[in-house]
């Protein structure tokens, strides 16, 4: 069986989680505190980061954009990328959008600053940089409104990999109750509906020892 190494809390690790569990690809989950720079871990990337897909063959995958356009060639069924080379782009637009712009201006200033420097003992949160992202995260919540508004899913008529990733950097800053959803009701919308998905309960499931999640975290309808 596969095996995927991840972070619980890690967007990038979640978007492979889902992508596998969209497409029905059973796998195995290894966590991997990478800190560590383990050195079996590290031959497998040596650029020590999650996610890392080891095949039941041995074909080792690293990056999340490489592994899930690799899961989507390897199992084409659903399509989570789009029907013509117009929808593609489109879709790959948004997944650079939400794995980049995001992560940057949002998911890192809030989450890395409140969470990851606590679990790794880097000091106190410096409190600029969770103003900026408490900012910037309504700018991405105003983009999603918009965006559905216009099409029933972020790239077009149907569940994708923009969605995927979009929801992916929304549910670990949502995690420690910091995505304000009364914002833009239709950007809590889609989200409920990404949230409802089978593919993305297990992601509910995950706790980070010492820290319980908002209360409503894993209700489907929050």
């Amino acid at each position: 069986m596969r095996e995927l190494f991840h972070v619980p809390l890690s967007p990038f690790c979640r978007k492979v989680r889902i992508v596998l569990k969209e497409k029905g690809l059973p796998f195995a989950l290894k966590t991997e505190n990478v800190w560590e720079r383990r050195e079996e871990f590290l031959v497998m990337n040596p650029a020590a980061k999650v996610p890392v897909l080891v095949e039941a063959d041995g074909t080792v995958l690293a990056d999340s954009t490489a592994i899930v356009e690799y899961l989507q060639e390897v199992q084409p069924q659903p399509d989570l990328l789009g029907g013509n080379p117009a929808q593609r782009a489109e879709t790959r637009r948004l997944v650079a959008w939400f794995d980049e712009k995001m992560y940057l201006e949002a998911t890192q200033n809030i989450f890395g600053e409140k969470v990851q420097k606590r679990f790794l003992g880097q000091g106190e949160p410096d409190s600029a940089t969770v103003r900026a992202g408490l900012a910037n995260i309504r700018v991405h919540l105003d983009y999603i409104a918009w965006l559905v508004e216009r099409r029933t899913w972020l790239a077009g008529n149907n569940f994708s990999l923009a969605d995927v990733a979009a929801a992916a950097q929304f549910s670990c800053i949502d995690y420690i109750g910091d995505v304000p959803w009364s914002h833009q009701e239709a950007a809590r919308d889609w989200y409920a509906r990404v949230k409802s998905r089978p593919s993305f309960q297990s992601l509910l499931d995950d706790r980070l020892p010492g820290l319980r999640p908002v209360s409503h975290y894993d209700d489907l309808d929050f």
